[in-house]
């Protein structure tokens, strides 16, 4: 622990201060700052209520009010603090607010009425986390149903990507053919065209092979990717072709050449477009809101969709899912960062 403190705390002036230590660490902070900033909000309002959500200015802490049980009542009334006209105060239990005038109580003297107007009232509050925007949506929505969807739609999704780009990027790399040149020019002029030009000809063709309102329905239309197949393409350009024309002396087949040679080789390129493929999948949300209809059928981007209603959105359900679809992409990075690591320090050799 010493030697992690001694690295993240060292200057440069030594024992003093530099200008450029100030500089570095604002600089530091402000980077972590912008990065987990909005995601830390995100995770504690996901705990908040509805009534905290709406509150303005907004607490970065889950608050809540305070309640009290008080003698005579069923449920536990909320907690106020009254000022009084001597200028002390006063910790009251609202029993009811009638227009701009609430009735309270004292939780020792819960006979007597006391009516104090609205503006008078200040709430007691303590910090306070809503665990039913997590269990709600799971009892009543069946999310659990969309997130095996969704797992499952990324998971192959990305293993056919996987394969079908790195089958491409190896053929235009490695292979001399005439036009190489013009199919991967055609193939990254695609990448100019949007989602929205070509989602009706997709459409027509997902209904004439039957796959309309399935799971392959959303997944196959979309494994081939322009983006993957440069990004890989360009990496096995590194790969020498010594290696690939020794195993052909050797008499391995062009599979095994694939296989056992030019897969592990570019293993950190995949890696990176394992990450995106998922992001990808994982996100989508306008193509499967198209092909799927049936809510047993839906990922769990659309079934997010359920909590928007025609005049309110249920903020506190959205942001409690949101949080828990972030989870899965957040630790596939974790895992596989340290291929992109060597991704960048290698070239191809081993």
């Amino acid at each position: 622990m010493s030697a992690v403190s001694t690295f993240l705390l060292r200057r440069r002036g030594g024992k003093g201060w530099h200008w450029t230590d100030v500089l570095a660490y604002v600089w530091l902070g402000l980077g972590l700052f912008l990065m987990f900033g909005p995601i830390l909000w995100l995770a504690l309002s996901s705990f908040k209520t509805p009534a905290n959500l709406s509150e303005f200015p907004p607490t970065f802490l889950p608050l809540d009010t305070r309640m009290a049980a008080v003698s005579g009542y069923e449920k536990p009334l909320p907690l106020y603090r009254v000022k009084q006209d001597d200028g002390s105060e006063r910790v009251l239990a609202q029993v009811r607010r009638v227009g701009l005038t609430a009735q309270l109580v004292d939780p020792a003297d819960p006979q007597t009425i006391i009516r104090v107007p609205i503006d008078k009232r200040i709430p007691e509050r303590e910090v306070r986390l809503a665990t039913g925007n997590y269990t709600e949506p799971l009892q009543q929505f069946n999310f659990l149903r969309y997130f095996q969807n969704s797992i499952f739609v990324t998971v192959m999704a990305t293993i056919i990507t996987l394969i079908v780009n790195s089958m491409a990027a190896f053929a235009l790399s490695k292979y001399e053919f005439k036009g190489r040149t013009a199919v991967l020019g055609i193939i990254l002029a695609t990448l100019m065209v949007p989602l929205s030009v070509i989602v009706v000809p997709l459409y027509l063709v997902v209904n004439e092979l039957q796959l309309f309102d399935t799971l392959w329905g959303v997944i196959l239309p979309t494994v081939a990717t322009p983006t993957g197949v440069f990004l890989l393409r360009q990496y096995m350009l590194t790969i020498p072709d010594e290696l690939i024309d020794a195993a052909r002396m050797d008499k391995a087949s062009e599979w095994q050449i694939y296989w056992r040679i030019v897969l592990p080789l570019a293993a950190p390129a995949l890696a990176v477009l394992a990450i995106f493929s998922i992001m990808w999948r994982w996100n989508d949300f306008l193509w499967p809101l198209i092909v799927l209809s049936r809510k047993e059928q839906y990922t769990l981007q659309v079934g997010l969709n359920a909590f928007s209603g025609e005049l309110n959105v249920q903020w506190h359900y959205v942001l409690a899912m949101t949080v828990i679809s972030i989870l899965p992409v957040a630790a596939i990075f974790l895992f596989l960062q340290r291929y992109i690591t060597s991704g960048i320090a290698n070239t191809g050799l081993k």
